[in-house]
């Protein structure tokens, strides 16, 4: 979702000198400008306009201290299924203020443009996922690991884009999992996901 960078300067005054798990969550650069001289056209037209568009290409920039200030003061309400937390902040006269910020999995359905609700499903049969990668191409054995280059170069890019944005993994990002793979059947036969259930 995010390219995430280190630093320890209060929120007004980032640092840009290092990056903070920099093979996690990347960003997929899906513009024209990039794929539509490749075999890639098609496919990356089609996640620029796919529900999950947002989510791959988002390049917010966060930054390690950020995200320690938030959880070191974080607390979750229950009834309101929302988590509250604050961060100091230098205002426009260079004096530390405390911000409150709070965000649920509303709110990230609307940054992110996902478009999806808790009534979708977040599992899709494992026969129909199976059947999907064999008309896909799948070489490999079905019941065995799912690996993104046992498929033609457009799916492997599908699965290395969604592998790179939006799993949990730091390695092995050649296997995929089960959710990115209910992720996968549902962005292509174009049927509605949770997709925040899986990957939150």
């Amino acid at each position: 979702m995010m390219a995430i960078r280190s630093g320890g300067n209060p929120i007004g005054q980032p640092s840009d000198s290092q990056y903070w798990d920099k093979s996690h969550n990347i960003y997929c650069l899906l513009d024209a400008v990039y794929t539509d001289i490749t075999i890639f056209l098609v496919i990356a037209k089609f996640l620029r306009e796919s529900n999950i568009a947002k989510a791959l290409t988002d390049k917010t920039i966060v930054y390690e201290s950020h995200v320690r200030w938030f959880w070191s003061s974080a607390r979750y309400e229950e009834k309101e299924k929302t988590i509250y937390s604050a961060v100091t902040k230098k205002d426009e006269n260079g004096q530390d203020v405390d911000l409150e910020i709070k965000f649920n999995v509303g709110y990230l359905r609307r940054v992110l443009e996902l478009g999806n609700s808790d009534s979708d499903p977040t599992i899709i049969p494992e026969h129909l996922c199976k059947g999907l990668w064999c008309r896909m191409g799948f070489t490999g054995h079905l019941n065995g690991k799912m690996g993104k280059t046992m498929f033609c170069h457009p799916y492997k890019f599908t699965i290395h884009c969604i592998v790179y944005a939006l799993s949990h993994r730091k390695g092995a990002c050649d296997e995929t999992s089960n959710y990115i793979m209910n992720i996968i059947t549902c962005l292509v036969l174009n049927r509605p996901s949770n997709v925040l259930w899986v990957t939150f």
